[in-house]
């Protein structure tokens, strides 16, 4: 099946879940989800696939076990692609993020050395400015309320060192286009718009581990 965007009865799936995020709402409109949500979904990602590798759709319950609202169901579809890359569904449209969401203290040491480096830190900087110009938004998970230790609090580079993580994302609200083949266009284009952090991050940050 090739991707032909979200039909309405997606965005109206998840109004709804919104309005009555309970098991009877769920059951009642599992078959929805399933035709309308995950479908699509599986279709966009078996067609970015041979680009940005294999994905995964997140299960659509909550983990409520140490949270305090209890909802049984998340009022969103997403997937992770294997190279790199998010993508999202909602009532309020599309997302797509890119980057690392969360930092091992072996990646968060490699990307503060990094960040603080003359040549990989104005590299840093110069990806981030070209992702602003297009209007996708970088943001930290988590960010340090000063220098982290070691650090000079005056060091030119301050604000990417305060972070803990790096991520890029862009939301796009509901359009008509969305129920249609365009949507991929849209993610593709983030995804490559998005390539060069993943590249920085990939050699200077690398991947999850326990190492300084």
């Amino acid at each position: 099946m090739s991707f032909q965007g979200w039909p309405a009865e997606a965005l109206e799936f998840y109004e709804g879940l919104e309005a009555e995020n309970s098991k009877e709402y769920w059951t009642s409109h599992k078959d929805v989800y399933e035709r309308c949500v995950r479908e699509p979904m599986e279709a966009l990602l078996e067609e970015l696939a041979p680009r940005y590798g294999e994905a995964k759709i997140f299960r659509p319950n909550r983990d409520i076990r140490f949270s305090a609202d209890k909802s049984p169901y998340k009022t969103h579809i997403g997937a992770v692609l294997e190279h790199g890359g998010y993508v999202q569904l909602s009532a309020d449209g599309l997302g797509a993020g890119s980057g690392c969401y969360q930092m091992g203290p072996g990646q968060l040491a490699r990307y503060r050395e990094a960040a603080a480096d003359e040549k990989s830190g104005k590299a840093l900087l110069s990806v981030i400015a070209k992702l602003t110009r297009a209007d996708i938004e970088l943001m930290s998970h988590d960010r340090l309320k000063s220098a982290p230790r070691g650090y000079p609090k005056d060091h030119p580079r301050i604000e990417l060192l305060r972070n803990k993580s790096l991520v890029a994302w862009q939301q796009w609200p509901v359009e008509p286009w969305l129920g249609t083949p365009e949507a991929k266009t849209h993610v593709a284009g983030f995804l490559k718009a998005t390539r060069p952090l993943g590249d920085w991050l990939a050699e200077h940050v690398g991947p999850a581990d326990d190492r300084p």
